[in-house]
């Protein structure tokens, strides 16, 4: 079982041999409506190419929205390739490909402080000069 995270979203993979199928959230892959978040989940699986049509893997995200729940779902299917493959050439291919197939991106959004809470963490009242 393999994790991946994005904002306030975690995916678990779990990859065994299999005949290719992708389940997400115990749908198959094709029921996501989006086409282009249906697009970044398959983006691993087509870098990976004939090493990806020999394994199942289903997995299980919460927390977070769509787009992170995704974003963390594809990341959890690369490291979870890499793992099951112990490939270093597969590895590189993800890493020159994009970054965050297989490094967590700890940035979160700052909390608002009092005062001016609905208008952002550093909004401060404008002030007029003359």
């Amino acid at each position: 079982m393999v994790v991946g995270k994005r904002k306030l979203a975690v995916a678990k993979a779990i990859v065994r041999k299999g005949k290719g199928m992708v389940r997400f959230n115990r749908a198959p892959l094709e029921a996501l409506e989006s086409e282009m978040l249906r697009l970044m989940l398959e983006e691993p699986l087509i870098l990976a190419g004939d090493v990806a049509k020999g394994v199942d893997i289903d997995i299980t995200v919460k927390g977070g929205g769509k787009v992170g729940q995704v974003e963390a779902a594809r990341q959890s299917i690369a490291l979870g390739l890499v793992e099951f493959t112990g490939d270093a050439k597969l590895k590189e291919i993800f890493e020159n490909y994009d970054k965050n197939l297989l490094k967590v991106d700890w940035r979160r959004t700052e909390p608002h402080k009092p005062s001016r809470s609905s208008q952002g963490p550093r909004r401060h009242k404008q002030r007029s000069k003359r």
